[in-house]
């Protein structure tokens, strides 16, 4: 199964994460399909999160399955989550 969800880089009490699309047999941040935004926890910058909208939208009408924390920043930015 195709999963939408958060992969973490950034150095040890400086989390950020890449919202990725990976099969979900793959390891949290092992290979990923493709790189859809980022989001940091800590919103140190405006841009605490960014989101390709147009891709996630083709992935999810394909059927890949977001997790709880990717669906609640998906919809953050309009992302039409079913």
């Amino acid at each position: 199964m195709v999963k939408i969800r958060l992969s973490r880089f950034g150095s040890a009490h400086n989390p950020h994460y890449r919202i990725v699309v990976a099969d979900a047999r793959r390891p949290r941040d092992g290979g990923y399909i493709e790189n859809l935004g980022h989001y940091d926890p800590r919103k140190k910058t405006e841009t605490f999160l960014k989101v390709d909208v147009e891709r996630a939208q083709y992935w999810l009408e394909k059927g890949a399955q977001p997790t709880a924390t990717a669906r609640r920043l998906l919809k953050a930015q309009g992302v039409r989550v079913r």
